[in-house]
């Protein structure tokens, strides 16, 4: 709404400074600074609120040092990082931008379903909260409207980008990027490690007939439809001890922020070699907001926890991180870029997967880790749960560095 206030404030009154908002990068600034404000002042009175209702943990017994200390948390904090990541959109976006749209509608769908997962649990008393399968068809409803609006939405294109290099007088080769061509759909994405650097979804079913090449929707649909599945159940996951998931959902959102500034930029697009998206720039706003709101929650998550996320924010986290990474054509980045989603899911599917087989085939159900997800597993080994989750966050630095790196590691 400022955007468009200050565009016309410029175009009509010439207002000293109104230019500004026309500058992304003083936009994605303005938008960090009002959501770690938005989540820290007024945070605060969100919990107190919670308090007053009496939202609070119903924590399980499970045997976990310090566990009892947390019941009564209040819980659905997950509501400061959607109010203070919606603020600053609203206000700083471009919202007529289709990616800027549909990461707000993941964010209100995702955050609905995790909301109705804790008032469940809350209200109801139910532990087990929303049953498994109206959390997974609701999963799957956002991987839908993802998947057709990227594949079928005329404004998501990429852009074939070359450059020519000419010769100065000083006879040192200067290039210069020359705008090739007009924007087309496509269904390519970023692959690490490979020369040319991308995969076509539709070379998956046009060997077959090359007539299949318009059918490849029936690929791409279903890949999303995993992708944010997988995404928001890994983030729901990592959601076991006080500001795991946060911080390491800021770490990974900081990455994907980079990689949307670099693809919605002509010339950095080109230097580092990677596809030129249209219009994706605009996904910074919304990233630096959403990276301003987990920081400023980890302000009252860190140990000990005044507030917990729930599902109501793990949800949404795992949703908007899928979406984010669809949408900058990453999303092949996901195992590394989210390895520690990838382990805390792996640690629960093998943990039930190995005790299943063994109670089947022994007659006693056995275990490989002493508790999954893996968190509890060292927190089980006596690890303070500060440290783990600070060791967490370095390993996920680690691999958000290691992410960078693979786009020019050919």
């Amino acid at each position: 709404m400022l955007y468009y206030l200050f565009q016309f404030l410029e175009d009509q009154y010439q207002l000293p400074g109104a230019q500004l908002f026309e500058y992304l990068s003083f936009r994605s600034a303005m938008a960090i600074i009002l959501s770690l404000g938005i989540s820290t002042i007024y945070g605060k009175r969100i919990i107190n609120y919670l308090r007053a209702k009496q939202i609070g943990e119903s924590v399980r017994e499970l045997g976990l040092e310090g566990q009892s200390e947390k019941a009564g948390t209040p819980t659905m904090g997950g509501i400061i990082i959607i109010i203070s990541t919606l603020i600053p959109v609203l206000l700083l976006a471009r919202i007529e931008n289709i990616y800027v749209i549909l990461l707000m509608v993941t964010t209100v769908w995702m955050g609905v379903i995790g909301f109705v997962d804790d008032y469940i649990k809350t209200f109801k008393k139910d532990k087990e909260g929303l049953k498994g399968k109206f959390k997974v068809i609701g999963q799957i409803g956002l991987g839908l409207i993802v998947g057709c609006t990227m594949y079928f939405h005329p404004q998501i294109t990429t852009k074939a980008v070359a450059t020519e290099t000419a010769a100065t007088g000083n006879a040192i080769a200067r290039t210069e990027v020359v705008d090739m061509g007009p924007e087309v759909k496509s269904t390519k994405t970023t692959i690490p490690f490979v020369k040319n650097n991308e995969l076509d979804y539709a070379s998956l079913i046009d060997w077959i007939s090359p007539d299949l090449v318009n059918y490849a929707w029936l690929i791409f649909i279903p890949i999303v439809i995993f992708i944010v599945t997988a995404v928001s159940n890994g983030a729901n996951l990592t959601d076991g001890i006080d500001g795991l998931a946060a911080g390491s959902s800021a770490i990974i959102v900081l990455t994907l922020g980079l990689f949307a500034w670099v693809s919605g930029n002509i010339i950095f697009s080109d230097y580092l070699n990677i596809m030129y998206i249209p219009r994706s720039g605009e996904m910074t706003i919304f990233i630096t907001a959403f990276a301003g709101a987990l920081v400023g929650f980890l302000w009252y998550n860190t140990y000990p926890a005044q507030v917990f996320m729930g599902d109501t924010g793990s949800l949404t986290i795992g949703g908007i991180i899928a979406v984010l990474a669809i949408a900058t054509r990453k999303e092949l980045l996901i195992p590394l870029l989210c390895g520690i989603f990838l382990i805390e899911n792996l640690s629960v599917v093998l943990q039930v997967g190995w005790f299943k087989y063994t109670k089947k085939r022994f007659g006693e159900g056995r275990r490989i880790f002493l508790m999954s997800p893996l968190h509890h597993h060292y927190q089980k080994k006596g690890r303070h749960e500060s440290k783990i989750v600070v060791r967490f966050w370095i390993v996920g630095i680690f691999l958000a560095i290691l992410t960078i790196v693979t786009l020019k590691v050919r």
